[in-house]
């Protein structure tokens, strides 16, 4: 488990003990080793710890010692709610269809097919059909930091073109590993300098979008 994943578990526990719990402290529930990676999260301002005074009037108001008690900061519960409102992680691959195949793609190159669709209709070359519904439904794995989709064939090469048109205007390397994992890559013409799909392998490619 990454180190982003051991902190939002954290913040889970504490945030349900903190709906459970009779005072605005946790003070119960917490075994004693999650309670020392809790106080791990304080010096990212994420838990606040009882002070001594604190857990005096706790003990006081309980009618036994309370000698630990936390709770989230406001930071920590922006985090808590920020970690749950991102895209859906998903619990294993989704199952491509007849004639389609699973891609996944870096938040980078995600980023630059959403600027691809969004410009759908400025562009002498659009996205190929179906396109925008796979990447507006995509869902997200955060263990393997990836968005997945199951494209067509023609879809996939028109991802290769979104790439291709960030390669020219930005970065080169979400093109480049794009081409490495699905074999697709825009290049110019040697005949006519016209950007065209080429299967790596091969020469040119027919398919996909011009």
């Amino acid at each position: 488990m990454r180190h982003s994943e051991k902190r939002i578990a954290l913040l889970d526990m504490l945030w349900e003990h903190e709906q459970a719990a009779r005072e605005a402290w946790v003070v119960d529930g917490v075994p004693v080793q999650d309670q020392q990676r809790v106080e791990a999260l304080v010096s990212e301002g994420l838990v606040e710890l009882a002070d001594r005074e604190i857990r005096a009037e706790l003990s006081a108001r309980l009618s036994r010692p309370v000698r630990w008690a936390a709770r989230l900061t406001s930071s920590g519960r922006d985090v808590h709610a920020y970690a749950h409102a991102g895209p859906p992680q998903t619990f294993g691959e989704p199952e491509p269809g007849p004639g389609e195949q699973l891609v996944e793609l870096r938040p980078a190159q995600m980023d630059a097919v959403r600027v691809f669709v969004r410009l759908a209709r400025d562009l002498a070359t659009g996205p190929a059909e179906g396109l925008a519904e796979r990447v507006r439904t995509a869902p997200f794995s955060r263990t393997d930091n990836r968005w997945r989709l199951c494209l067509t064939q023609e879809q996939i090469t028109s991802v290769a073109y979104a790439l291709y048109l960030h390669r020219l205007s930005n970065s080169e390397a979400e093109a480049n590993c794009f081409a490495r994992d699905y074999g697709v890559v825009y290049r110019p013409s040697p005949t006519t300098g016209t950007p065209v799909p080429v299967t790596l392998g091969q020469r040119t490619s027919s398919v996909g979008r011009g």
